[in-house]
């Protein structure tokens, strides 16, 4: 029975408390109950429903969906219950433990995420596993990949928004001489210039390289790398530019073709819910000329469900 005041939820919230109490605990779980009571709300109000149904039921919410979800559905829910710093440190442990490591993942996250963000990831991976994020990634990585991922995971980056001219310009030549105008590249130089430079700034150095090189700096990087160090510089750039239509593009490729490639699609679906999703749709839609939702395969309700 509920208590008179469990955690300060409406009477109509203590109702939806029990039906999903009911839903987690009876022959054949209720798939639509769980998705109308968790997947309509924010992160705050569901961990006001995690508190309110440990305070009432004596167990953690968490623990009874997983007892009594399977598969994808049971990656989405849970992961919705996460708050974002939480829900990031378990997708990176997960992407680092085990046989193999899942480079991808590590990209998606660590090129995509603010000075801030990043570092309330790191405080709570180090919380939650007792582990340093950087030392389980250099565990995991090696070469120029490992060096651009480290150079992230200082959340270093400039937050400034003033851009320097003669700086951008220079930097534009300097990325142009590390790569396309000799035999080889300089990776390191892409490394200092696309880590530590602010946004705007680096949209200036994008303009004159284009200039200089008469391409893309996209373009280039395609040229002169290859493997997991095209993948990350390539998502930090993008994510420069425009960070909406990098996670839209992201969406697209792990839909098209033959089958679906689950983790990236529940993994941005759920991290980028309640940040830019709308955005995303919207950059899915102009990119593609589809609707996200309809992209999303029939299959896929739980995430049609919270759109």
């Amino acid at each position: 029975v509920l208590s008179a005041d469990t955690c300060g939820l409406s009477s109509n919230a203590k109702q939806r408390l029990i039906l999903l109490h009911l839903s987690c605990n009876r022959k054949g779980t209720n798939e639509a109950t769980i998705i109308e009571i968790l997947a309509h709300r924010t992160i705050a109000q569901r961990q006001k429903i995690k508190e309110a149904y440990k305070q009432s039921v004596g167990k953690e919410l968490v623990d009874n969906l997983k007892s009594e979800l399977t598969g994808n559905f049971e990656k989405v829910v849970v992961g919705l219950m996460m708050p974002a710093p939480v829900y990031d440190a378990y997708e990176l442990r997960n992407a680092i433990k085990g046989a193999g490591t899942d480079e991808a993942c590590l990209i998606d996250i660590l090129a995509s995420r603010s000075n801030a963000e990043m570092k309330e990831i790191i405080a709570t991976y180090k919380k939650e596993n007792d582990k340093s994020l950087e030392d389980d990634v250099c565990g995991d990585t090696s070469g120029m990949f490992q060096r651009v991922l480290v150079s992230l995971l200082t959340a270093g980056r400039d937050q400034s928004t003033k851009v320097d001219e003669a700086q951008a310009v220079q930097d534009a030549k300097d990325i142009y001489e590390a790569g396309e105008a000799r035999w080889g590249t300089d990776e390191v130089k892409f490394l200092t210039v696309l880590c530590v430079r602010n946004r705007n700034h680096l949209l200036r150095v994008f303009q004159e390289y284009q200039k200089i090189s008469g391409r893309d700096i996209e373009d280039s990087i395609k040229r002169e790398m290859s493997g997991c160090l095209e993948d990350v510089f390539l998502a930090i750039v993008k994510c420069l530019k425009n960070k909406p239509a990098f996670f839209a593009e992201r969406l697209y490729k792990s839909m098209k073709g033959l089958g679906t490639t689950d983790s990236v699609l529940i993994r941005i679906m759920v991290a980028r819910a309640e940040i830019d999703m709308l955005d995303i749709k919207a950059e899915f839609l102009k990119m593609y000329g589809k609707t996200l939702e309809s992209f999303i395969k029939v299959g896929h309700s739980c995430f049609t469900e919270n759109m």
